[in-house]
């Protein structure tokens, strides 16, 4: 059975205790945990530490475990969502290094799992991109093999802004290059953390490639999308995503969550599926934060 989980970049500003603390009284059976390192972001839902992994203890890493134990809340993964295929050499440097320090953590609190994304230059083709992925990917993969920790890429296309024109910088978006990635690095170690709103974004289907990567499925994330079809008239699908879609909490966009998850459980899977909140419709006070994270939790146990 599937376990409904949050991701706890909704609430920068609680401690990792005030999160699994609210996770808990909400009903919450699992938190995939944010470990950014310390410091400004540059995009919202970014930059969220709520486990600090620089210079962690044994000690520590028990504590954490400990108190999630004690809530009766499980640690579904740790999760960092960086550009690992940055076009700036020295960037790219400190984000591949802060993976591997989060895959020997991972390791070392026997969760096992993290979440990111694979990136992207979004100045290169696809196929110089699957390259770039092979060259960074390759010996991160292998250090996640000896680690015996599996890595779940989001298949967001980071593709919504200015900023992230012209090819976005999220290369893992399609079940095509999911298919290219997988020959280029043969590794049951490397799957995904399968989101159905980014499949809307792209207006392609979501139930589809439940069923053919159903061994690559690692990790879930429940958001919903809303593509604003007037908008979408004046605009036209190639300008840039944030003129015509919103990303909404699960049930108020375009996602068929019976379907979707209906065909989880068709596959057999029993992992985390995680609430990500980021409807602006429920950002301004913490009192509004909480109602869409209640009634996400409400929502998805209809089919959970």
């Amino acid at each position: 059975m599937m376990k409904l989980g949050l991701l706890s970049a909704i609430l920068p500003d609680y401690t990792f205790e005030e999160v699994f603390d609210y996770a808990s009284s909400v009903g919450f059976k699992c938190v995939e945990v944010c470990c950014w390192p310390k410091g400004e972001a540059a995009r919202r839902y970014a930059g969220v530490t709520h486990i600090d992994i620089t210079n962690i203890t044994r000690e520590k890493m028990d504590y954490y475990l400990g108190y999630a134990k004690k809530c009766g809340v499980e640690i579904s993964s740790l999760a960092y969502y960086p550009n690992p295929l940055d076009s700036n050499l020295e960037a790219r440097k400190v984000v591949v290094d802060h993976i591997t320090a989060l895959i020997d953590v991972s390791s070392q609190m026997g969760i096992n799992l993290i979440t990111t994304f694979i990136g992207k230059d979004k100045a290169k083709t696809v196929e110089e991109n699957l390259e770039l992925f092979k060259e960074v990917w390759t010996p991160v993969v292998r250090h996640a093999e000896l680690k015996n920790v599996r890595i779940g890429i989001e298949n967001c296309p980071m593709y919504f802004t200015k900023d992230e024109f012209p090819g976005g910088n999220n290369l893992a978006s399609t079940p095509y290059i999911w298919r290219e990635m997988f020959k280029l690095i043969p590794s049951k170690n490397l799957g995904l953390n399968l989101d159905p709103s980014h499949f809307c974004l792209l207006m392609a289907d979501y139930i589809k490639p439940i069923y053919e990567f159903k061994d690559r499925i690692f990790h879930i994330h429940l958001k919903d999308m809303k593509i604003c079809q007037d908008k979408l008239n004046d605009y036209g699908v190639f300008s840039y995503p944030s003129l015509w879609h919103a990303p909404k909490l699960p049930g108020l966009g375009n996602v068929d969550f019976g379907a979707f998850c209906g065909a989880l459980n068709e596959i057999g899977f029993d992992g985390c599926a995680c609430v990500e909140i980021e409807d602006r419709a429920f950002e301004g006070d913490i009192d509004k934060v909480k109602s869409g994270i209640e009634q996400s939790y409400r929502y998805m146990k209809l089919f959970m």
